[in-house]
């Protein structure tokens, strides 16, 4: 069998087991130092230079070496060498002294019977020599090495103040980081194929994975590609709302491309310092350049990417060095041959055109809210490692989470596990699944808020007005779940309703449905009390919103004709109804605030005409609201005298964020 030649090793490396036994070696030494001083010091009696003075004059001093500070030596006392010698103490004796009024510690040490090593402090003495000499002491004098005086002189203070310096560096600059280190790049090398996440862990975002895969496919295998023509591409940039698994996309790419893989921010390149952020993106290019075929990974891309030439500030000029430096290393004069960058953004709008051009992130994939069957398949990967019950069905679940992202639906999940966990059950039901749903959109429970009677037959009376006027509208979405349970911060009272099935598209009919059940709460306070409560400040904020983008967007007014008046916010950061910034003259926006506000008053008066026309059914409904508190959307059709809507998928009662009507705030 042929053996493998050695592996060579390069000059001035060693291999990690040399460096940990050379490691090992030098603390041994350094123990075995410490621990004979410390023996030497317990062995080494200290006493005072008046003991010292006593022994040297009954000529007990054996030996002496005589310091710059101190005098060491053996101290042979006279009883060691003759057991018949009389006691010390009478020589103290004086006729105007007595043994008593001799110190004690003195009198202890002139009573010694054995030889001993001792020191002292040397104090100022001009006459010690001759008094070694006299008492015929061998001494001699020593001073310092030189290696000892340098390495407490020079070494010591030294290393003191370096060893302050780096703890000052770690404080200041980051534990990983040292002061040195500051233009170098703070990206995480992921090598290792194990990182938790595969693209079996990532469902609702086929189009996504499909792109991807094709990336780490050519990773794997560059000449398939590389034989027909293909390129490698540059940059994919993945553009989506938040919680819809940019970032766990990118993971999975780590864990399926089996190559170095680079983790890092966008807001990890600036510094208050003024080109750090262009130093680190040469440092991380040139660490990928040397692990190539790699992948580097720039989270929240828009922190470095934005428009050049936006902002005035010195921070804005870091931002564009930064960019400008990103741009070469992406597209310059130097080819990088087998780096793939990923980054993710949600606002895709602010980013610079000249990142955006092909050569440099050759694909924008886009990374929307799941679909139906996209949220089931979410659902089934969170709940892998939960118990569910037999009942629990996350079809009906998925029905019921249109518009919720995936980070929206784990949540759904876990809370669903808290809350069976709370009850001590070891299962999660169905019922789990849908009070969670319900506490994520809405807000927990708070019973806790007790409402007089009064405040409490209003707020009834307001969500019954608002589920009649609903069920009687041939557009509106069903209602599923009428509640006067406070929940959340404001709310007082809720009614739910979901849509049959996703929308993408709304009618003009479908808008003034909705329009007339978000004024439907306010019409039955006024039909029944006579005047109107704080309680519809919602309402009328959602329901302005509306009328609003009607009339300045979707050119549903006649009045207004097709123009388009204002412009909306990002369209990843909007929502429903998002602020609007106006895009016309003085008398257009007069013109829109009057049609607003007629479309307004039309809705109100349709709202107030159907509950006249219904106010048998607004009395009964509200009774039993007051009564059980809370009405299923199957009951309260049953009391309407209709049929519940049916959905193209079974679906439970609840609700569906962006179209759950809050419909009462607490009053301020």
């Amino acid at each position: 069998m042929k053996k493998s030649p050695p592996k060579l090793k390069l000059p001035g490396k060693f291999d990690p087991q040399a460096r940990w036994l050379i490691g090992y070696f030098l603390i041994t030494l350094l123990v075995l130092w410490g621990w004979q001083e410390l023996v030497g010091q317990l062995a080494v009696r200290t006493i005072p230079y008046s003991q010292f003075k006593a022994h040297l004059e009954r000529r007990e001093v054996a030996e002496a070496a005589v310091k710059q500070d101190e005098i060491a030596g053996r101290i042979v006392p006279l009883a060691a060498r003759d057991t018949n010698a009389p006691s010390a103490l009478p020589v103290l004796q004086t006729p105007d002294t007595n043994v008593t009024d001799v110190p004690q510690g003195l009198r202890r040490a002139l009573a010694e019977t054995k030889p001993f090593l001792f020191r002292t402090v040397r104090v100022e003495d001009p006459d010690l020599v001759k008094e070694l000499q006299a008492a015929g002491v061998e001494y001699v004098g020593t001073r310092p090495s030189a290696l000892s005086t340098f390495l407490l002189a020079w070494v010591l203070p030294i290393g003191l103040m370096i060893l302050l310096w780096s703890l000052l560096a770690r404080r200041f600059s980051g534990a990983s980081e040292g002061v040195f280190g500051i233009g170098k790049s703070r990206a995480r090398l992921i090598v290792d194929k194990n990182t938790g996440v595969t693209f079996n862990d990532v469902a609702g975002c086929d189009e996504a994975k499909q792109e991807l895969k094709e990336v780490v496919d050519f990773l794997k295998n560059p000449k398939e590609y590389q034989a027909i023509g293909a390129r490698i591409p540059k940059g994919a940039l993945l553009v989506g709302p938040p919680g819809t698994g940019k970032t766990l996309l990118a993971r999975a790419v780590a864990g399926e491309a089996g190559v170095p893989f680079f983790s890092l921010s966008g807001a990890d390149f600036v510094e208050m310092f003024v080109g750090v952020g262009a130093a680190r993106v040469r440092d991380l290019f040139k660490q990928a350049k040397e692990h190539a075929p790699c992948i580097i990974f720039i989270d929240e891309l828009d922190a470095i990417g934005r428009q050049r030439g936006v902002h005035v500030g010195a921070v804005n000029d870091e931002r564009e060095q930064t960019l400008n430096a990103l741009l070469v290393e992406m597209d310059g004069f130097e080819a990088n041959t087998g780096v793939i960058i990923l980054a993710a953004t949600n606002r895709p709008e602010v980013l610079d055109r000249a990142l955006l051009r092909p050569g440099r992130f050759d694909r924008q994939i886009v990374v929307d809210a799941p679909d139906l069957d996209g949220r089931e398949a979410i659902l089934k990967v969170h709940a892998r490692n939960k118990k569910l019950a037999g009942d629990a069905d996350l079809r009906r679940i998925a029905a019921a989470t249109a518009g919720f992202s995936g980070a929206d639906l784990a949540n759904v999940l876990n809370e669903a596990a808290l809350l069976a966990a709370r009850r001590k059950a070891k299962e999660i039901t169905q019922r789990d699944l849908e009070e969670a749903i319900e506490k994520v959109v809405a807000g927990p429970e708070r019973r806790s808020r007790r409402l007089n009677a009064e405040d409490k037959r209003r707020v009834a009376y307001h969500e019954v007005g608002h589920a009649l006027v609903a069920a009687h509208s041939e557009h509106a979405d069903p209602v599923h779940k009428i509640s006067i349970v406070p929940r959340g911060r404001a709310a007082l009272g809720y009614t739910m309703q979901l849509p049959s099935e996703d929308q993408f598209l709304l009618t003009r009919g479908d808008l003034l449905d909705r329009l007339r059940g978000l004024l439907g709460g306010r019409a039955a306070e006024e039909i029944v009390f006579g005047e109107v409560s704080t309680g519809a400040q919602n309402d009328l904020e959602r329901a302005t919103a509306l009328a609003r983008q009607m009339v300045a967007l979707y050119g549903m007014s006649e009045r207004i004709g097709l123009a388009n008046c204002a412009q909306r916010q990002p369209m990843f950061l909007a929502g429903p109804e998002a602020a609007l910034q106006r895009d016309c003259s003085e008398q257009t926006a007069r013109e829109m605030d009057e049609e607003v506000k007629s479309i307004l008053d039309h809705a109100y008066a349709a709202a107030k005409q159907c509950l006249l026309e219904h106010r048998d059914q607004l009395e009964q409904i509200t009774g039993e609201l007051l009564a059980r508190e809370t009405l299923d959307g199957a009951e309260f059709y049953r009391m309407v005298g209709r049929k519940m809507p049916c959905a193209k998928e079974p679906v439970p009662p609840l609700a569906v964020p962006g179209t759950v009507v809050t419909h009462v705030s607490s009053p301020n």
